[in-house]
């Protein structure tokens, strides 16, 4: 009974919240497309967990062989190999964790804090979806982290799982996503605000900062940390950009065409149109 009462006290309380609202939010929650996508997205994370664990580690003839094999790295990738740094990895967790927490600046916006409800359903399905990704890619690949070139890390460290996950890197994926999709929503509900373009330097920034620290620690090559911080970013800014509310004159829709080519010869097709 009494979790009964609960439940209806805090229904009320979020209808009377909703009711409140005086801004109109530049996005739309639709709970069967996004409860599917969210869902998907958190079974892809668990699945991409599943094959991590049961990779299979690097031998000591492995890391043999990575120290003897070191300047086939790429150029762009080499001189990463070999590092290894516990206070790099401490330092690059500041940044990593400030853009985790930066989406819920926005709770100090007036406007966006009247849809918190529905911010944070698209901030949990952005991350989602970069962990998902990011998962699979990791337990696919058996790429090794740079410290796993040197002695400088211990042996157990490097002959552990985690030193086959060096593509790419989630720590900058995820950073990218947090702090790209707060610079997005922020502009989208301030799109006159004189602070766009510092939230926006900000944004790129963190993630940068975390790529940096991550290549000093040995965990990752910058190729990794480029990848990671692009997939990262699209997330953030296009699963917001995907949640805008589209005006009644834009349609979408596909129909079929028909014509000829330059030599005469017809052809049968597929036409998507968008109409705004």
């Amino acid at each position: 009974m009494k979790q009964m009462t609960c439940l209806v006290v805090l229904v009320l309380t979020l209808c009377s919240t909703y009711a409140q609202q005086k801004s109109v939010s530049p996005y739309e929650w639709n709970w069967t497309r996004d409860g599917i996508w969210t869902g998907a997205a958190l079974a892809g994370t668990a699945g991409g967990f599943l094959i991590i664990q049961n990779k299979d580690p690097f031998t000591e003839a492995d890391l043999e062989k990575f120290r003897d094999n070191i300047d086939d790295i790429n150029g762009i990738d080499r001189w990463v190999a070999g590092k290894y740094s516990e206070n790099a990895s401490k330092m690059s967790d500041i940044p990593f964790a400030i853009s985790f927490a930066a989406p819920f600046a926005l709770l100090f916006d007036k406007n966006a804090n009247d849809h918190a409800g529905q911010l944070f359903g698209i901030y949990i399905e952005s991350l989602a979806t970069t962990s998902t990704l990011f998962t699979i890619t990791a337990g696919l690949t058996n790429r090794a982290r740079p410290y796993a070139y040197g002695t400088k890390a211990s042996l157990d460290r490097r002959l552990g799982t985690s030193a086959t996950r060096s593509f790419y890197s989630g720590h900058v994926a995820a950073t990218s996503t947090a702090s790209f999709f707060a610079a997005k929503v922020f502009q989208d509900f301030n799109p006159d605000s004189k602070a766009v373009p510092y939230v926006w330097t900000g944004a790129a920034l963190l993630p940068a900062a975390v790529g940096y620290y991550r290549m000093e620690a040995g965990q990752h090559f910058l190729t990794d940390v480029i990848l990671g911080y692009t997939m990262g970013a699209l997330a953030g800014y296009f699963i917001p950009e995907l949640h805008k509310k589209r005006s009644s004159d834009t349609q979408v829709g596909f129909s079929t065409t028909t014509g000829f080519t330059p030599i005469g010869e017809r052809y049968d097709g597929l036409r998507l149109s968008y109409t705004f």
